[in-house]
Order: C-alpha cells, then structure tokens, then sequence
C-alpha cells in the first residue's frame, strides 16, 4: 500500500510539474521573418538573362560548338542567313503531319510542320532535355537517323550546331520542325 501511494504521489506531482511548464511557455518568440529580403538580395546579385523561366532544365547544357566555323567567309554567312530568313513556323499555311519515331522512347507519333519535335514530344508527357528553347545551346540536341539533319527538319534559329554536326544527323529539338517522316534519337549531342 505504500508503494502504491508513493507512486501516486509522484505521478500527481510530474503531472504538476509539467502543467506549470507548458502553461508559463519557454518565452521564446519569432524573429522578424526576413526571407523576402533574402530573396531579393540573392536576385540582385544575378544577372539578367535572355531565357524564358522555367527553362533551366538543362541536361547537358554548354557553349555554342561552331555556328560559325573560324574561316567562313562573309559571303558564305549571308547564303546561311538567306536560307533560314523569314521562316516563321506559325506563318505555315499549310499545316502537313509526319510520322516521326523516337527511338529513345519507343514510340511513333504523327508531329505537325508547325510543332518542334520538343513540343511534340512534351505533349506526349515524355521528360525531354531542354534548356534554352532558342536553339542557343545543346541541351536539347537530337540525332537523326539516315542522313544529313537538313534533309529531314527545319531550324527556325540555330546558333549552335555546325553545317559539320548537321550533315552528321544532329538537330536541336527545341528549334526543329520536321520536313518529312524521320527516326530520332533524342538526348543525344555531337
């Protein structure tokens, strides 16, 4: 019977002990909340950009590889600048559709003459590699197979790839719209 009083006794008194705890609080109050400043401090300290956001998904990323070969002559610049003038993919009149394999993905699917093969391949809720969408870097570069890119898509800008690398088969996903039924590989870089 003592011990049973004993043990009563004791747990009335913690019982006590932490009422009067949680009852006073520690007295410990929030700060002012300064991650809003934080923010537009870190802003501040980056430069503007020219990409669109959210498109910072870049897998592999990296420098233009050779627009512009070391050599060419003016001449050689405007004839590129000739063919590719004016060629506005939402000015297409006559929309057309193509069969278009990818590889990678296992799957063939019917892409428009005004869709990027990335469009086509985001609405299919496939996780493409992009970062740029301007056909300013490699993220989104693909592979096509059977011959030179030309013969197969259209770039409504290419600041990367070399004539080199597009006689090679490689398009920039972002910026390419196809001309005809073609298999790509995408994720794929020269």
């Amino acid at each position: 019977m003592v011990q049973t009083v004993g043990l009563l006794l004791g747990l009335g008194l913690t019982l006590v002990a932490v009422v009067l705890h949680f009852a006073r609080g520690t007295g410990w109050q929030a700060g002012e909340d300064i991650s809003r400043d934080v923010l537009e401090q870190r802003a501040a300290s980056v430069p503007e950009t020219d990409f669109p956001e959210p498109y910072n998904r870049g897998v592999g990323g990296g420098a233009p590889t050779g627009a512009i070969e070391s050599g060419a002559s003016e001449r050689q610049l405007e004839e590129t600048d000739d063919e590719d003038a004016g060629f506005d993919p939402e000015a297409i009149e006559d929309v057309e559709t193509y069969e278009i394999e990818f590889a990678n993905e296992g799957e063939t699917i019917e892409v428009a003459n005004n869709e990027t093969i990335l469009e086509a391949g985001e609405d299919e809720d496939w996780d493409m590699p992009y970062s740029c969408r301007q056909g300013q870097c490699l993220s989104c570069a693909g592979h096509i197979e059977g011959g030179p890119a030309e013969e197969f898509v259209r770039h409504s800008n290419n600041d990367t790839l070399s004539q080199e690398e597009m006689d090679d088969g490689y398009c920039l996903t972002c910026v390419a719209y196809p001309t005809t039924d073609f298999t790509i590989e995408t994720a794929e870089q020269p």
